[in-house]
């Protein structure tokens, strides 16, 4: 398996020290610079890339490296992540990416995560034999490319939505391989959910299976595809089912969709940081287009960021954690649109078994945010989960829909008398003025068959899914 290495240090990495990381493979290696420069090389002569360094970044969010790495790991922010990561092109990479990190460390006087691979000798790299596969990528074949993470918590970093979209504009499928103990971060699991993307479990069991269905897996002809069981059909893996649960709780999770007139004085976040406030007490800790989430909470730097993709036509996604204490997990994409700017965001919080989530809220939570954000709809559910908010590779029991807001535009365009009536056992809240109310439906307070049949029963009346899609 890959072994990726991190630095943690309370000081930047200058040029020097970085050239004394780099120098840990010895005189006979080649570097190259990727990612507009933001990404160091160590190659073979033949151009493979062994190890590639990160630039370091500055986390400013309490939480994150524990988040990430572990409750166990010693840093905390303020501190320097600079992460090297191996291929398993070379069974040196792996050494050597631990030595560029323990010399980084060693001088800057920061730790090494995991603190087993910290060295800081020169690892010799001796000549290969194979095919040159593309930086980052540990296999590379026509139809698919395949990254393999050896940690914990498979992280929404930028190394991996680079590869995402390096996967879709080449026409190839990208398999992420990990352990059965890895888990995904909520960011990292709804980038997976979307697009060519397959998160492959290693089990001894049946070889491979996907982490977030079971189905088990087969290599054949370059590709990842569902290997079929005794009767022709797809099979799910023992494991999927078997494998203990751990800090098992609920969780509430939102989807909002806003729709606000573009306008210079516009300020984006807002939606959010009112939901953060309702469900934790605070706005969110931090923010940032990747993980590490590493900036601190500021609406005005998120809409400046977006304002400034917009004008190239881009469209903005990024993630939002809440502070030690208060978790909660968060996405926003923002995208400009001929009716307007429009916020795609997913809440997610946990609750402990046992105690029960804050669902009275939810009403309060969509008449401010008609009112106030502009909301066009917000969906939400209820679900069992880890209360690290983090996703294992296992069976996990379906959500159950807690209730759904159309706001006023919606409930405009659809007909408010029509949508009064859209179910008959449950009569919606009107949420705001008499003359361009929202509509709120609670769902939930029945069993999960009669609260998803109110559901499909809402999508029918209004032709097509009420949520973010």
């Amino acid at each position: 398996m890959t072994q990726d290495a991190i630095a943690l240090t309370p000081v930047m990495p200058d040029i020097r020290t970085l050239l004394a990381a780099l120098y840990a493979g010895g005189p006979d290696l080649r570097v190259n610079r990727a990612a507009g420069g933001a990404v160091a090389q160590l190659c073979t002569d033949d151009g493979q890339v062994l190890v590639s360094l990160e630039a370091p970044r500055f986390l400013q969010v309490p939480g994150e490296v524990a988040r990430l790495l572990g409750p166990g790991t010693a840093a905390d922010a303020p501190v320097w992540w600079t992460e090297a990561r191996a291929t398993t092109a070379s069974g040196e990479a792996g050494r050597l990416a631990g030595a560029m990190a323990g010399r980084l460390s060693a001088v800057l006087g920061g730790t090494v995560w995991p603190p087993e691979a910290a060295r800081t000798d020169i690892v010799s790299v001796p000549p290969r034999t194979g095919a040159v596969v593309p930086g980052g990528v540990d296999v590379c074949t026509e139809r698919t490319l395949v990254v393999i993470q050896d940690r914990p918590v498979v992280a929404a970093t930028a190394w991996l939505t680079d590869l995402m979209r390096t996967s879709v504009a080449t026409g190839r499928e990208l398999g992420v391989v990990t352990p059965p103990d890895t888990r995904l971060t909520m960011a990292a699991r709804g980038l997976l959910d979307r697009g060519p993307f397959r998160w492959v479990v290693s089990d001894p069991g049946c070889g491979y299976y996907d982490g977030l269905t079971g189905v088990v897996l087969g290599w054949v002809d370059g590709r990842f595809v569902p290997a079929a069981g005794p009767d022709g059909e797809p099979c799910v893996a023992d494991a999927f089912h078997t494998r203990p649960g751990a800090g098992d709780g609920a969780r509430l999770a939102l989807s909002i969709r806003t729709l606000r007139p573009a306008d210079g004085q516009l300020v984006l976040g807002g939606a959010l940081e009112h939901v953060c406030r309702v469900l934790t007490g605070a706005p969110p800790a931090g923010w940032s287009t990747a993980e590490p989430v590493n900036v601190p909470w500021s609406p005005r730097q998120l809409t400046d960021l977006a304002r400034s993709r917009a004008r190239r036509s881009l469209p903005t996604w990024f993630a939002a954690v809440g502070g030690p204490g208060r978790p909660l997990a968060a996405t926003v994409r923002v995208a400009h649109t001929a009716a307007g700017i429009e916020e795609r965001i997913t809440v997610t919080v946990p609750h402990q078994a046992g105690h029960a989530p804050p669902v009275e809220t939810l009403a309060e939570v969509a008449g401010t945010l008609a009112q106030r954000h502009d909301l066009a709809t917000m969906v939400t559910e209820l679900r069992a989960g880890r209360t690290d908010l983090t996703t294992p590779a296992r069976w996990e029991p379906p959500p159950v829909p807690c209730s759904v807001t159309l706001g006023p535009a919606a409930v405009a365009a659809a007909g408010a008398a029509r949508l009064r009536r859209a179910l008959p056992d449950v009569a919606p809240d009107p949420l705001g003025p008499p003359r361009a109310p929202a509509l709120h439906y609670p769902l939930g307070d029945t069993a999960p068959a009669e609260a998803w049949r109110r559901l499909g029963r809402l999508r029918d009346v209004l032709g097509g899914p009420p949520g973010t899609g």
